[in-house]
């Protein structure tokens, strides 16, 4: 069976069948490597990606759930000649070490922001509630998010 989704602002036609997991669509038959695979249980963030404004884990939602809604990984965020904000404020920071968490916290980070641009420390945390990193980079994390708020004053 095929079905459509809008990815990045384009269309795809994706042949899965309706149960397979948004994060399997978007690395198996799109081929966007950004957005990771972690747990597959829905626990830790590896695979956020902003479905309608709000950060969603992939892993845990069916292709078939997505139809007519727009999807943003982090592909769709900037690219290396012209990154995000939040991608610069990230290498600025040095706000990864292994990196692998790092697509998924950006895209918490950014469904925050753009529904709030000016939390407080509270709020950035409880966004980012859903997303692991084992490497103990929260501060720079943090430092990052603060300085993209920093900016757009």
């Amino acid at each position: 069976m095929a079905l459509t989704i809008t990815v990045n602002g384009t269309s795809h036609e994706v042949p899965a069948d309706a149960e397979t997991p948004l994060l399997y669509v978007l690395r198996n038959d799109l081929k966007l490597k950004g957005t990771r695979f972690g747990c597959g249980a829905g626990l830790c963030g590896a695979c956020m990606v902003i479905i309608d404004g709000k950060a969603v884990q992939s892993c845990d939602v069916p292709v078939s759930a997505v139809a007519g809604k727009s999807i943003t990984t982090i592909e769709g965020l900037g690219s290396i000649g012209q990154p995000h904000p939040l991608q610069r404020a990230f290498i600025a920071e040095q706000a990864a070490q292994c990196g692998y968490c790092v697509s998924g916290i950006i895209m918490s980070a950014k469904a925050l922001l753009d529904a709030n641009p000016k939390p407080g420390d509270a709020e950035i945390r409880q966004a980012l509630e859903g997303n692991l990193c084992r490497c103990g980079t929260h501060h720079r994390i943090l430092r990052a998010i603060r300085r993209v708020i920093e900016q757009a004053a």
